[in-house]
C-alpha cells in the first residue's frame, strides 16, 4: 500500500509550507521551516499564499477581524495545496476548524508592544496631543485608558499597513508615534528601532500574541507527529487559556480584548499560572481588568477552563458592554 502522507515515500521531496507573502510572515515561516527539516531531515520549501486580508485596504473590524489571514491558508491545507501552514497565533479563530489540527505552537517570542516614536521618545515623553497610530482597538482602549489616569494627552490613529508601512507613518512626520507587536520586531531584525516598549502592566496583548501557530491537515498523522516536537508546552497551555477566555468571551480577534498567562514561581518550582485579561472601549472611559491564578494545568482542558472561568467573572463585571464597540 502507498504511503501517501507528507512524510512517507522519497525522503526527496520538499515539504510544502504555506505562508503570507508579507516580510514578518516570510521571516516567521523560515524560522519554523529551519525547524522543520533538522526535525524531519526534508527539505522545506516556502508556497507564498495571498489572503484577503493581505490585499484589501479596508479596516480589520469591517472585513471580519484578523481571521481574514488564514482563510486561503486553511484552504490550501485542505486541499493538499501545501502539508503545513505557519500563522501568527494572534490571528487565529479560536474555533479549530474540521480536518485542521493545530501541530506545534513553538517557543513564544516576547508578548509585549513596542513603541517606535519619533525623535526616540518614550511614551511618557510623547508631547501633549501626539497622534499615535495603530490597527488595534485593544491597544486603543489601553493606552487611551493609561493616559487619561496619567494626565497624558493623546489622539489615537487607526491605521492599516505592513511594518514598513506604519513606521513610515512616523518618519515622514504624519504621526508621533505607532505601536506594534515587540514579537514581530524581533523577529524582523528591527528591534533596534524600538524606542519604548509597553509594560504588560500597562497594555496586556493580544491572545496569543508573540507565538507561531504550526497547522496541518488532522489526516497527515505522521507529519503531525512530526511538528509537534516543535512545541512548546509552556506556551501551549498559556495560549490555550488566553484563546479560551477570548472564545468564552465570544468576541473576535479584532474586539478591544487582551489577555496574557503567565507561570508563577515559588523559589525555582514553577506552581501557578496567572491569567490576566481586559476588554475596554476604545476611547479608553470603560475598563473591566481582572486576573485569576490557579495550579499550572497539567492538560489543555484545565487550561481553558481557567480561561473561561476569568470570562465569567469578567462578563459579570459588564465586558459583554464593551466588545461589541468597533473602532476600525
Amino acid at each position: 500500500m502507498t504511503d501517501n502522507s507528507p512524510l512517507g515515500g522519497e525522503t526527496t521531496t520538499p515539504l510544502r509550507l504555506g505562508t503570507r507573502r508579507s516580510k514578518l510572515a516570510m521571516a516567521q515561516s523560515g524560522m519554523v521551516a529551519d525547524a522543520v527539516r533538522e526535525v524531519t531531515g526534508r527539505a522545506v520549501e516556502l508556497v507564498e499564499i495571498t489572503t484577503y486580508g493581505d490585499v484589501s485596504r479596508e479596516h480589520l473590524a469591517q472585513i471580519g477581524g484578523t481571521g481574514v489571514f488564514v482563510a486561503a491558508l486553511r484552504e490550501a491545507l485542505l486541499s493538499g495545496e501545501v502539508d503545513f501552514a505557519v500563522h501568527s497565533l494572534k490571528d487565529l479563530p479560536t474555533t479549530q476548524p474540521e480536518g485542521l489540527v493545530l501541530a506545534a505552537v513553538p517557543t513564544r517570542e516576547d508578548p509585549r508592544d513596542a513603541l517606535v516614536a519619533r525623535d526616540g521618545l518614550t511614551f511618557e515623553q510623547l508631547p501633549p496631543g501626539a497622534r499615535i497610530g495603530t490597527g488595534s482597538p485593544r491597544r486603543m482602549a489601553q493606552l487611551n485608558a493609561y493616559a487619561r489616569s496619567h494626565g497624558l494627552e493623546i489622539e489615537t490613529v487607526a491605521i492599516r499597513g505592513n511594518v514598513d508601512t506604519r513606521i513610515g507613518f512616523v518618519r515622514s512626520g504624519e504621526l508621533d508615534a505607532v505601536v506594534l507587536a515587540a514579537a514581530g520586531l524581533s523577529r524582523l531584525g528591527r528591534t533596534d528601532e524600538v524606542t519604548g516598549f509597553l509594560p504588560v502592566d500597562t497594555v496586556l496583548p493580544a491572545p496569543g500574541q508573540g507565538a507561531l501557530a504550526v497547522e496541518c491537515a488532522e489526516s497527515s498523522a505522521d507529519l503531525a507527529a512530526a511538528l509537534a516536537e516543535l512545541d512548546d508546552p509552556y506556551t501551549r497551555v498559556a495560549v490555550t487559556a488566553e484563546r479560551a477566555l477570548l472564545n468564552a468571551l465570544e468576541a473576535g480577534c479584532s474586539a478591544p480584548v487582551g489577555a496574557l498567562a503567565d507561570l508563577l514561581a515559588d523559589g525555582q518550582v514553577v506552581n501557578e499560572l496567572r491569567l490576566r485579561g481586559v476588554v475596554g472601549s476604545t476611547d479608553g472611559t470603560s475598563l473591566v481588568q481582572l486576573s485569576i491564578t490557579g495550579p499550572v494545568p497539567t492538560s489543555h482542558d484545565d487550561a481553558a477552563a481557567l480561561g473561561r472561568e476569568l470570562a465569567a467573572e469578567m462578563l459579570a463585571k459588564g465586558a459583554a458592554g464593551l466588545m461589541g464597540e468597533r473602532a476600525l
